[in-house]
């Protein structure tokens, strides 16, 4: 039985080419070029099956191995400055609640990949090759500034938590959880994601902090 491939989005920049698994978000990597970024995303397997064990999933054997590129989306500066930007068009279609519960339990996974990661990793980090690079703490604050900003569009509105207040981050995180999960139609508020590209752009920018701390920590 042939192995089935995996299908990608792939975001094209002028510097950076974005891939995206269609089917499971925060399985995103960039590289120079369409080879580069199925490179990338093909090494990045490993770290991603922990994603899917923890949402009590189980990647199609043969994952990784071979792509099928379903859709080349035009980027622009944000992919160039390294982040998948672009929504495609599959995703502003509808989903069924089963899909949309899915998407939410893999973000889910994502955050619990994370609080792991940043229980084994040490308040300061190495420095990249010119010095520069956030120390643990400060890379967290950053993550849950930025899921602020992503929660408002999907409509779950809240204010930045504090990286002591556990419980307000669980409701912000409970939220968008809740909003991925009851929002299955192919249109969130106005100028907002739809949530198949919610749930891959925040479930990406978890596991890039996530991989990047333990990049560090050696």
């Amino acid at each position: 039985m042939a192995a089935e491939a995996t299908r990608v989005y792939l975001e094209i920049g002028t510097k950076k080419v974005f891939a995206s698994a269609a089917d499971w978000p925060g399985w995103c990597r960039s590289g120079k070029g369409d080879e580069g970024a199925l490179e990338a995303l093909a090494s990045y397997l490993p770290r991603y099956a922990e994603v899917a064990t923890e949402a009590g999933l189980t990647l199609p054997a043969g994952s990784g191995g071979t792509f099928e590129v379903v859709e080349r989306l035009p980027g622009d500066m944000t992919t160039d400055f390294g982040a998948p930007g672009a929504v495609a068009d599959a995703e502003r279609g509808p989903l069924s609640a089963a899909d949309a519960d899915r998407l939410a339990t893999l973000v889910a996974a994502a955050w619990a990949v994370l609080d792991r990661v940043v229980a084994a990793t040490p308040a300061e980090l190495s420095k990249g090759p010119r010095g520069g690079g956030r120390d643990r703490d400060k890379m967290v604050d950053h993550v849950l500034g930025a899921e602020s900003a992503y929660a408002r569009k999907i409509g779950a509105r809240h204010r930045q938590p504090a990286l002591d207040d556990s419980a307000a981050i669980a409701a912000m995180r409970g939220d968008i959880v809740a909003s991925l999960r009851s929002s299955p139609g192919a249109t969130s508020p106005d100028k907002g994601w739809p949530p198949s590209y919610a749930a891959r752009r925040i479930a990406w920018h978890v596991l890039d902090h996530a991989w990047e701390m333990q990049d560090r920590s050696s």
